[in-house]
């Protein structure tokens, strides 16, 4: 049974290995009256999971450590069992999607781990685990579903009340549920005023799903981009503690989630991946159902795979008017690109790439169509700049 004791204690135990993550405030992202954010993404490891995966480890006998461990894991709970099997001696197998990002793979490699990588999503990794604990007689370690591990990530919980007496509000990434519930319990248990909210990518929301059903749910599938948070069932353990402690489950989209990264990236100079970014998006997408006075952001991991940052950023511009792309419909003549530009730059936007196509089948022989990308400013110039084509005789094709 998780009690109060249990997540101190684990706070003493995590002493030697855990950093105390700073807080910081961050006036330039809005959200709330005040909010702060609790920086796990600069945990060693690069995520939170480190607390709950040495936590549990140190607790192991002698007979269930010589036997090897093994987990599963998207990427964060993987380097921080490799990590924690390491520094204690013991064997760690871990079971990873094939999908995972290469860095959070190479960077479980070289904490010590042997890595198998699986066809599939993280339920194909936990499943497949499955089978070689029962094959090998290792000793398993649940990313979330387990009271030790979620003691561990519960001493964030203290470390926030300790740096934020006064705190009102928490905000909590939640994939299978295990950060959030170690949160919520320690912040509750001490203080029950303070409200904790989850927060899930919208596509991958299976707690909130579970709560309304009352029941934890399976989904069909969990597709986002923030892979440390793509788990289709909540354990059942971590849903008790998620009904029993957490105020409400908050949604965001992949949308909201990269823009999250990006006003991350430019005002407060840090890295989040997907997942350490939802609580963030939640605060300056107005998700929140109350008024906050001092809201904390958890920002539970900073491990985003660089191949797709490029991509994330850009989707960031375009969700908050940074970057468009505009397709318009013109004839075939001199003067018509010269005419476009002229207009353009007389609204102050950047061209950033050009595409010249002829008419589609059906359309006149003399029609052709220019997509452009263009730098902007805000949602405003995209609709000044639209404003001044149509103006001006061309046809934007939406």
């Amino acid at each position: 049974m998780l009690t109060l004791d249990k997540v101190y204690h684990a706070a003493f135990v995590l002493k030697q290995v855990a950093r105390r993550t700073d807080l910081i405030e961050a006036p330039a992202l809005g959200g709330a009256e005040k909010l702060y954010l609790k920086t796990e993404n600069l945990q060693l490891t690069g995520s939170f999971k480190l607390r709950g995966a040495y936590y549990k480890i140190s607790q192991l006998t002698e007979e269930e450590r010589s036997r090897g461990i093994i987990a599963c894991s998207a990427g964060n709970h993987a380097q921080g069992v490799a990590l924690a099997a390491s520094r204690m001696g013991i064997r760690s197998v871990v079971c990873m999607p094939d999908g995972a990002p290469i860095s959070k793979v190479e960077a479980t490699k070289a904490y010590g781990a042997e890595v198998v990588l699986v066809k599939g999503g993280y339920d194909d990794a936990y499943a497949h685990a499955c089978r070689l604990r029962d094959e090998t007689g290792m000793t398993f370690i649940h990313p979330f579903n387990d009271e030790q591990v979620i003691a561990g990530q519960g001493t964030i919980g203290l470390e926030i009340l300790d740096q934020l007496p006064d705190v009102d509000t928490v905000l909590v990434p939640v994939g299978g549920g295990g950060l959030v519930s170690g949160v919520a319990f320690a912040v509750k248990s001490l203080n029950p005023n303070v409200r904790v909210y989850g927060v899930q990518a919208e596509n991958a929301a299976s707690m909130a799903r579970s709560l309304e059903a009352d029941k934890p749910l399976c989904l069909p599938s969990a597709s986002t981009f923030a892979d440390g948070i793509a788990v289709r069932q909540p354990g059942d353990t971590t849903f008790a503690l998620c009904k029993d402690y957490v105020d409400g489950i908050l949604t965001v989209t992949e949308d909201e989630i990269a823009a999250a990264i990006l006003t991350l990236l430019e005002k407060q100079k840090m890295i989040a991946e997907g997942a350490g970014a939802v609580s963030v998006a939640a605060a300056i997408f107005g998700k929140l159902p109350v008024a906050s006075r001092k809201a904390v952001c958890l920002v539970s991991g900073g491990n985003i795979d660089v191949n797709i940052l490029s991509r994330v950023i850009t989707r960031g511009l375009m969700t908050t008017g940074r970057n468009v792309q505009l397709r318009i419909a013109l004839e075939d003549k001199p003067g018509q690109l010269v005419g476009v530009s002229q207009i353009i730059s007389e609204c102050g936007a950047n061209v950033v790439n050009v595409v010249h196509n002829a008419g589609d089948i059906g359309s006149a022989v003399t029609s052709c169509f220019l997509t452009i990308g263009l730098e902007t400013r805000d949602f405003a110039q995209i609709a000044e700049i639209k404003k001044r084509l149509t103006e001006h005789g061309f046809r934007i094709v939406e």
